[in-house]
């Protein structure tokens, strides 16, 4: 990929490698069939129907999504099953009536018994029986009951008996990004599958259905090898990765489908940097790998042609000015950028990073085939 084929592209700007993103949508997709398992892809890290396409079977879901924008906008597109995996609020009980109407069928999420409360009264009022899963709490990272929680049964009675839905368990093993390496993986997938898998048999014994137990993050996704008592799989960032997934070691920097296009603007010499046109508003301020072994500033240096430039970081960032220069300990060779080189910097947090930008410029599959645009949007 020549730096001519983006001469006319306005930096810094998102570029999205289309190879690199369906070998990384293809291996999860396989995995899932291995493990016989339903996957349910995460959308809020590419919040683009075009890239959803890639991901969605049939195009219509099963999908995650992280906010109720996302669902209105996928619903708009044709997507008709999707999960809000994110706690359900009751003041946005409303917009997820008016997607059931528009024939999406939207699932919530919940882990008390004042949401579930909520839920059944709305369900109630609307005559209609809005589908929720109850979160688990597997590792203690963020939201969710335990199987030996009371409350379990309570929030699941609570949906049941009150003229909702209850469709099952979901637990989201966020602790896995503070583990490094398949092995460690490994055990959180399994701490987490015990979780929902628990949890699931507290409810049927209890009476209560359900059908659907899920798991779901990229690293458990990628790690996994038994999934008994476990119906579906979530993840999201697989499909572009980043260096925060590769510093724990679920995929590699070659893996990375996406990346800052940024133009050279100038020089301090004396201090041996280079100053780009990417800062935080473009990288965003994410700087998920320094807790890591290896920290990547806000990103590491690759040439136009996406190849990774041997110890160079981008070691500062201000608003609309990134600070290119070695990484620390690094005493090698490193080439003299002249004010209008095209470089390519990959981000820490994929997510963080795409939602600076309203579109992404996509490097097809093809190596003869034109740059493509995609739009991505925002908002809650």
């Amino acid at each position: 990929m020549s730096e001519s084929r983006f001469s006319k592209l306005q930096t810094p700007c998102l570029l999205v490698d289309e190879a690199r993103m369906m070998r990384n949508i293809d291996r999860l997709a396989q995995r899932a069939d291995t493990l016989g398992v339903t996957l349910r892809p995460h959308l809020k890290t590419t919040k683009s129907v075009d890239a959803a396409r890639y991901v969605l079977k049939d195009g219509t879901g099963p999908a995650t999504v992280s906010t109720l924008a996302e669902a209105e906008v996928f619903a708009d597109a044709g997507i008709n099953d999707i999960l809000y995996g994110v706690g359900i609020s009751p003041d946005k009980l409303d917009r997820v009536i008016a997607l059931h109407r528009k024939g999406c069928r939207v699932t919530v999420l919940l882990d008390c018994a004042a949401q579930a409360e909520a839920v059944a009264k709305a369900s109630h009022q609307a005559d209609l029986a809005i589908p929720a899963m109850i979160e688990i709490d597997s590792d203690k990272h963020r939201s969710g009951l335990t199987a030996d929680d009371p409350e379990l049964v309570a929030v699941g009675r609570i949906l049941q008996d009150g003229g909702a839905e209850l469709r099952g368990v979901l637990c989201h093993a966020g602790g896995s990004y503070g583990s490094v390496g398949r092995a460690e993986h490994e055990k959180c997938a399994e701490q987490e599958r015990l979780a929902v898998v628990n949890a699931a048999t507290v409810l049927r014994e209890a009476g209560l259905p359900c059908p659907v137990v899920s798991v779901g993050s990229t690293p458990t996704a990628h790690a996994a090898t038994d999934l008994t008592g476990v119906t579906e799989m979530r993840a999201g960032v697989y499909v572009f990765f980043d260096l925060v997934m590769a510093g724990i070691g679920v995929c590699e920097v070659d893996d990375i489908a996406l990346s800052v296009l940024t133009t050279v603007i100038g020089h301090q010499t004396s201090r041996g940097w280079t100053i780009c046109d990417a800062g935080w508003m473009a990288m965003s301020r994410d700087r998920g790998t320094a807790a890591q072994e290896v920290d990547q500033g806000y990103g590491i240096v690759c040439d136009a042609a996406g190849a990774v430039i041997p110890g160079l970081i981008v070691i500062q960032a201000n608003q609309e000015h990134g600070v290119i220069a070695r990484r620390p300990g690094f005493d090698g060779d490193v080439p003299e950028f002249p004010v209008g080189t095209r470089l390519r910097i990959l981000p820490n947090h994929a997510c963080a990073t795409a939602a600076q930008h309203q579109h992404y410029h996509v490097i097809p599959a093809k190596a003869d085939a034109p740059l493509t645009q995609w739009a991505r949007f925002a908002g809650w």
